[in-house]
């Protein structure tokens, strides 16, 4: 499993019975998690006094009971400082498990002794995006979402990337890919993190079982002649990880050679000796 496990900013602290327990700096939150479907006694002590509680709806989506919680408030890993807020669906515009990602392609940017351009697909708040450009990337960053491409810009500047070679653009991410391979550009690393079911800014459908590798392979069109790497991530339930193996090794090892390793991504829970999984990832690299 891929472990995010270096946070002092944020940590599950405890799952239960469907829901996960989780600190995000000075704040507690309760949220539902499909993963936990164990029903174990809820022994820490945040549990009674969180700052704010999602609840799921049986009718689907669900509402935040809020307590005490600010409408925004920061946190940070290393030298990247994130902008958070309960919004609809349960999120706060971060994903945590993905700093174990955020790790090991920043280190590939910084060992690489060349310019690295990377592009960034279904790029949300932009994690991957400033983790990428603070290890010293030009990054491309591409989401249908002109509120989670303004949110992204936000995290930029609060990490002292305002003037970073990032390139910002609110698209469907396969018509830009397509309009990508007909002027020619080409990036040395690609990130993709679709979503399960997403539409583009003018109503485009995404259904990731349908359209997810008819992606990987345009995208590997855009890359370099020598790439230096390829993240595929998904959250779909019953994805797992050999799915994102078999796409990276179809379109990427077929062409480029390299490796391929693809695992769970999880996070460790305070209070038991556990990991909880959050989706998979799949990792090409030309090593």
């Amino acid at each position: 499993m891929f472990i995010a496990d270096r946070w002092k900013d944020y940590e599950v602290l405890d799952t239960s019975d469907g829901e996960k327990l989780e600190r995000w700096g000075n704040y507690v939150l309760v949220r539902p998690d499909p993963q936990v479907i164990w029903q174990d006694v809820r022994a820490a002590k945040e549990w009674k006094k969180p700052n704010a509680h999602y609840h799921r709806s049986n009718k689907g989506g669900g509402e935040w009971e809020f307590f005490d919680l600010p409408e925004e408030w920061t946190i940070s890993y290393d030298e990247l400082t994130f902008h958070l807020k309960p919004f609809s669906f349960k999120h706060t515009g971060l994903f945590p498990e993905q700093a174990a990602n955020w790790d090991w392609f920043s280190g590939l940017i910084r060992n690489a002794g060349r310019p690295v351009k990377v592009l960034n697909l279904f790029a949300y708040t932009g994690g991957a995006t400033v983790a990428a450009a603070k290890a010293g990337a030009a990054v491309t960053h591409v989401d249908a979402s002109k509120g989670m491409v303004q949110w992204a810009k936000e995290n930029a500047a609060s990490s002292g990337l305002s003037d970073a070679p990032i390139r910002y653009l609110v698209d469907d991410c396969r018509k830009f890919v397509e309009r990508e391979i007909r002027r020619g550009n080409h990036y040395d690393a690609i990130i993709m993190d679709p979503p399960s079911y997403g539409r583009g800014p003018n109503g485009e459908v995404w259904k990731l079982e349908d359209a997810f590798h008819p992606l990987v392979r345009l995208t590997a069109e855009l890359l370099s002649d020598e790439p230096l790497f390829v993240l595929l991530n998904s959250y779909t339930t019953g994805f797992a990880p050999g799915v994102l193996s078999n796409l990276l090794d179809l379109e990427i090892t077929s062409k480029f050679g390299g490796t391929v390793e693809s695992d769970e991504v999880g996070l460790p829970v305070r209070d038991k000796k556990a990991m909880l999984p959050c989706g998979s990832s799949g990792r090409w690299t030309r090593q």
